[in-house]
């Protein structure tokens, strides 16, 4: 019996391009409903042509989801054509004859540096739960890190002494970045007693979860859910709407490059494959600039 086409392509995602669980995940739930939808279509993977392919994308678009989402979903039935192609499995890419879907460009929205400040004074309390609540703010926005990169993180990857943390990225790309004095000092307050030995279980579930920088309320690794929710459970306390983990991301890149640093310390750090994808950043710091222009020129806003 031939092997299902879609399950030869998750393996080829996992083992040979090492894409991560998240990745996986998105792109199996999306080319199962690209296939759901080729069965209403009573056609098969096989038999896709370029006009089945517009019409899914019609279908997706008519379906009220955003540009990017329906982007992202395009792209992964993209490769799913091209490595069909490339493994013999169909002679022609149907794929390649489809225009991409154009996502409107925009900017990610920075926190200010008076809001930061805010947001990493607004953790007021002593006990362990505040403790670790403080050093994951701070560490996100001291690193620029993904949620997913910090909670991902183990013991064994933070170097206290020398201020520096190894983080893994997409694609398990490793990359070492430094942290700052109060982000240290946080870290340090978190990792004493009162800390995250208060959260530690009498039994661990796992060595995986005993690894675990931030523990969650049972002891267990913190899931990015449980990230996510402190970071919004401050925010509204800051009085800052709307407030995601990846704003504090876009916030550590803005501000550096606004006092100077060099684009491509800033896509190291960050850990992005492409500088294209760091100069999204100088158009944020460019917006602070006029900003900034109109605010000091004396004839900028003159009647």
């Amino acid at each position: 019996m031939a092997s299902d086409p879609l399950d030869t392509f998750m393996t080829w995602m996992r083992v040979e391009q090492g894409r991560s669980i998240n990745t996986l995940s998105a792109y199996q739930r999306d080319l199962n409903n690209y296939q759901i939808w080729l069965a209403k279509q009573k056609t098969t993977i096989l038999k896709v042509t370029v006009q089945h392919l517009e019409r899914f994308v019609a279908h997706l678009r008519a379906t009220g989801k955003a540009p990017k989402s329906v982007a992202r979903q395009f792209a992964a039935v993209r490769m799913f054509h091209r490595y069909l192609t490339q493994e013999g499995i169909r002679t022609d890419n149907p794929a390649a004859l489809v225009d991409g879907v154009k996502v409107p460009s925009s900017l990610p929205k920075a926190l200010a540096e008076e809001d930061v400040a805010r947001l990493l004074s607004s953790v007021t309390g002593v006990d362990s739960f505040a403790r670790r609540d403080r050093a994951l703010l701070e560490f996100l926005y001291a690193t620029g890190a993904r949620v997913a990169e910090v909670c991902g993180l183990s013991m064994s990857d933070i170097d206290m002494e020398d201020s520096l943390v190894r983080l893994f990225g997409k694609g398990a790309k490793e990359r070492i970045v430094p942290f700052g004095r109060l982000c240290h000092d946080a870290l340090s307050d978190y990792f004493d007693l009162g800390g995250r030995p208060t959260l530690t279980p009498e039994q661990w579930a796992s060595r995986e979860d005993s690894d675990a920088v931030f523990l969650g309320v049972h002891g267990t690794r913190l899931s990015r859910q449980a990230a996510w929710n402190i970071v919004r459970k401050y925010g509204e306390i800051a009085k800052i709407k709307n407030l995601s983990p990846h704003a504090l991301r876009h916030s550590c890149a803005t501000h550096m490059l606004v006092h100077g640093a060099d684009l491509r310390v800033v896509q190291e750090l960050l850990g992005h494959a492409s500088v294209s994808t760091t100069q999204i950043y100088t158009k944020v710091d460019n917006e602070v600039l006029y900003e900034m222009y109109r605010e000091a020129h004396p004839r900028a806003r003159a009647k």
